[in-house]
């Protein structure tokens, strides 16, 4: 009964997703508006926040993005459904939008050639239809890609994030209940030892025990990919406990969720940290008591943790430490042409 359920979750975001693929506006109009509760509310990356309503989501933020990029699309690559820790349904959906980037967005400059933009978008379901989004696109990664990105160099990999190596992340499809819990539990269990750093130090985090060697951590742009727990230590979690380690996730409060090899968490926030030391983006050592909203899915493989999709909504990060990069980027390339794609 159980997944029949979240199935019908899945399906019932099916033709809204679908109209998103060869953006159509009064498509998803009309898709949004059947298909979301009167009161939803629309919790989305610095500077949007939260819209009230698939109106001013649609107006605020779908068509802003839709007026920058004229032949939106959206891929997806990861869609995963089930009832979280908390008791609620959620539908996690994983992928980027793309299409010729030929009109300002958010002041970013536009290329005229493709772009893309990560996002990780959660669906809050109750009674088949949307209560709730939580969700992060990669605002940064579009700066990247017009070479407008203001704020320190990324410490990993930064390129275009993969969809799951086994390619199985929009037919996951598993009614192995069992399976399910195992990957629960293995997610679980390795992010309540992240939270023995601050009593036992690296060694009590036991990275080894819940990690693949040859896994993958696709951070967020302005952080980047990295590759093995040697690279993920290097390259992100030493940098970040460095500059935070007083932080605390809300994982208890937060949702998690499984289904099959795939595990997703979203909550808003997720973490709360006090930016004391450095490391972290190159930002100094402030004492600012800070939240973060960081949205994941895992995949695990033989019992360990193979790849990890990451979103950390950096913009807001930065806002809350008093810095503009929005203003930053708008005095950086005040000067410069805009580009527009030929026949535009």
């Amino acid at each position: 009964m159980g997944e029949s359920r979240h199935l019908r979750n899945k399906q019932a975001l099916l033709p809204l997703r679908q109209s998103m693929y060869d953006f159509d506006v009064a498509r998803v109009a009309d898709r949004l508006a059947k298909l979301c509760h009167s009161d939803a509310q629309f919790h989305l990356a610095h500077p949007f926040e939260t819209m009230n309503g698939q109106e001013e989501y649609l107006e605020k933020a779908l068509l802003a993005l839709n007026r920058a990029i004229p032949d939106l699309e959206r891929r997806e690559f990861i869609v995963l459904a089930n009832q979280s820790l908390v008791g609620q349904d959620w539908v996690g959906c994983a992928g980027y939008y793309t299409g010729a980037f030929v009109h300002p967005f958010l002041d970013i400059p536009p290329t005229g050639h493709q772009v893309s933009m990560r996002f990780h978008e959660f669906f809050r379901m109750v009674d088949g239809r949307i209560a709730e989004m939580q969700a992060l696109w990669d605002i940064p990664e579009v700066m990247m890609q017009a070479g407008a990105w203001p704020m320190s160099p990324s410490l990993g990999r930064e390129w275009l994030v993969p969809a799951p190596a086994t390619q199985d992340g929009l037919d996951i499809g598993c009614d192995d209940c069992l399976r399910s819990e195992r990957s629960l539990q293995l997610v679980s269990d390795m992010l309540a030892a992240l939270g023995e750093y601050k009593t036992g130090g690296v060694e009590a985090m036991q990275l080894g025990r819940y990690w693949h060697p040859r896994c993958s951590w696709y951070g967020p742009s302005g952080i980047g990919t990295c590759r093995g727990i040697a690279g993920f230590r290097n390259w992100h979690q030493i940098p970040f406990l460095n500059a935070m380690p007083d932080r605390v996730g809300s994982v208890g409060k937060g949702n998690l969720f499984a289904e099959g090899d795939y595990v997703g968490f979203t909550a808003w926030p997720g973490m709360r940290m006090t930016v004391s030391g450095d490391g972290f983006l190159g930002i100094a050592p402030s004492g600012q008591r800070i939240t973060m909203r960081s949205l994941d899915f895992w995949r695990c493989e033989s019992g360990l943790i193979r790849e990890n999709w990451v979103l950390v909504d950096l913009l807001d990060v930065y806002s809350q430490i008093g810095v503009d990069v929005l203003a930053r980027l708008r005095e950086f390339n005040k000067a410069r042409p805009i580009a527009k794609a030929p026949g535009d």
